[in-house]
């Protein structure tokens, strides 16, 4: 598979991103290991989810390496490769439904949330492998699910919607990406829903 400019850009950008914009371009070492890591057919997304993984687990050590590179993500990238794998041979993990029981205040009590919660977890749990017929229909509803469970959410977070939106918006200028970009909509868009997720406890 080959990237395309865009998902080399929200790769770029995700690397920024998690530094602060303090290394708003790739070193050549990085560029390389992308290309590799393209050749073997790895997606831009699991490669981002693995950026995710690293820099949370990096920023609750409490002495964390001051160099970074690409290749320090590599464990990440496996996970996510033996995850896909699972998933084409309809061995992915069962969701949870008691999962709910750990999502916090005033979301957990909204009766509308919890049916839009088990709706998105039961689509989850049926999930088909990625080469059966109408993989992409369910994974389009799958997806749909959490952005209406993540949008009932969104409007529960009260004078916090407006501070983690002000912080966000000023890690992605950090990182150099132009307002209304397409890759400023992609890395927002991702963002935020990991945001307003973690604000209440929403597992992934």
């Amino acid at each position: 598979m080959a990237y395309s400019r865009e998902e080399w850009d929200w790769m770029e950008a995700e690397w920024a991103f998690h530094l602060h914009g303090r290394s708003a371009f790739l070193s050549s070492e990085d560029f390389r290991q992308l290309e590799l890591w393209e050749g073997e057919g790895v997606s831009a997304e699991i490669i981002v989810n693995a950026m995710g993984a690293y820099f949370e687990r990096r920023a609750r050590r409490p002495r964390p390496r001051s160099f970074v590179k690409v290749e320090h993500i590599a464990k990440d990238v496996a996970k996510g490769l033996k995850l896909r794998d699972a998933l084409q041979r309809g061995e992915a993990p069962k969701a949870d439904l008691g999962a709910w029981s750990k999502v916090s205040e005033p979301l957990q009590s909204d009766p509308r949330a919890r049916v839009a919660f088990e709706k998105w977890q039961r689509l989850k749990a049926a999930s088909p492998s990625p080469d059966a017929p109408g993989f992409l229909d369910h994974f389009d509803a799958e997806r749909a699910a959490r952005r209406a469970l993540l949008a009932l959410a969104e409007t529960l977070l009260g004078q916090e919607r407006e501070h983690l939106l002000k912080g966000l918006e000023e890690r992605l200028l950090e990182a150099q990406l132009k307002p209304d970009s397409l890759v400023w909509k992609r890395a927002f868009q991702h963002h935020w829903e990991l945001r307003v997720a973690e604000a209440f406890g929403i597992p992934a």
